[in-house]
């Protein structure tokens, strides 16, 4: 009997518990590792802030559909992994070996990157402690005008910004920082203008930063403060520090290094996929699209690599569909160089979104 431990219930490992659910995997015993009993879904993530969403609409319960998997389920958090000894551990000291690894953890945010940003900020990674932390950000509006600034101008940081403008509105001011770049770096020149004329209309004002510091009352853009009572990190994710003595190849940055397969590029019993893995053969952006497409083939391949079979190579679609939530049902639609924007759009967006809470919450 192997042991399979699925470490994280990211978009990627969602898919392996489905297919784990239609067909269990001869001669495995399944274990699931997760900090959180339920996954939040980060692509309805902005339509939570502006109330458009409710917590149960946007998360998927792990515990039904790891029994339906088969999978035993442990609530815990990784400190460290030995991929020598094949091992993982739990911030409760809890040790859990294995026999293959699949690291599907999703995305972390560095605390220490900005000064001050570890006491002062609330920060959008792990999207469970934000969920929780925000009605308490937004009972703060209901006494007084509120100065939000929201640091991150990628897709994230956008998001979040008109969100909260659309769920608080004249209760307060918003600002968007970016890291000194454009506003939604790597995207078309189109999406932009359609997103700067969106943050105009919320009155949120736009500055270049970067962020220096971040203090009680403000934050410092350089010399210039800017008065701030919520600063939200939207900031990119970054690799799980624990990775750092896994023994696993990594990049400079701290992520795994995988192949076509998903296997680590230094031990072929660890896979992974989504936010914390890189691939030198195929880069491209870490996104939930890209999760959500790799998912199956990782299934695929824990279960002919437990089986000994021959393992398929998951090949990254070269451009993907785009959809940035406007906070107020619209989005903005991205393919390529083409954009549009309008109702539709997030009409479009919400069905999606629904309908992958839905596939992974109505198992047999």
């Amino acid at each position: 009997m192997k042991r399979l431990l699925l470490l994280g219930a990211g978009h990627a490992q969602l898919s392996v518990l489905a297919a784990l659910a239609r067909q269990r995997v001869p001669g495995a015993e399944v274990v699931l590792v997760s900090a959180a009993e339920r996954q939040l879904y980060s692509g309805m993530v902005p339509g939570l802030v502006a109330g458009r969403f409710s917590e149960a609409e946007c998360s998927i319960a792990l515990a039904p559909l790891a029994a339906t998997a088969g999978a035993r389920l442990i609530r815990g958090q990784a400190v460290a992994l030995d991929a020598a000894e094949h091992f993982v551990t739990l911030a409760d000291g809890q040790r859990i070996d294995y026999d293959v690894l699949s690291l599907n953890t999703g995305p972390v945010q560095d605390r220490e990157r900005i000064p001050g940003a570890h006491a002062n900020a609330l920060f959008l990674r792990p999207i469970e402690a934000f969920v929780q932390l925000w009605p308490q950000a937004r009972a703060l509006a209901e006494e007084d005008l509120l100065d939000v600034v929201v640091i991150g101008s990628g897709a994230a940081g956008v998001e979040i910004a008109l969100a909260v403008g659309a769920r608080l509105g004249t209760r307060c001011t918003l600002t968007l920082v970016s890291s000194g770049g454009p506003v939604l770096p790597g995207y078309g020149q189109s999406v932009r203008r359609r997103a700067l004329a969106a943050l105009a209309r919320r009155s949120v004002q736009v500055l270049p930063g970067p962020c220096t510091a971040i203090e009680p009352g403000h934050v410092r853009l350089g010399t210039l403060r800017v008065a701030c009572d919520v600063p939200i990190m939207a900031i990119g994710g970054d690799a799980p520090a624990w990775l750092a003595g896994s023994g696993l190849a990594l990049d400079a940055a701290g992520f795994v290094r995988v192949g076509a397969t998903l296997q680590s590029a230094s031990h072929p019993g660890v896979f992974a996929a989504g936010d914390v893995i890189v691939r030198d053969d195929a880069p491209h952006p870490r996104s939930g699209v890209y999760a959500v497409r790799a998912g199956p083939v990782l299934a695929q391949n824990l279960r002919r690599f437990v089986a000994g079979g021959a393992l398929m190579p998951y090949a990254p679609q070269r451009r993907s569909l785009n959809l940035l939530a406007l906070g107020d049902g619209r989005a903005i639609a991205s393919w390529g160089g083409w954009s549009f924007q309008g109702r539709a759009m997030g009409w479009w967006k919400d069905r999606i979104d629904r309908a992958f809470i839905r596939r992974f919450s109505d198992q047999p």
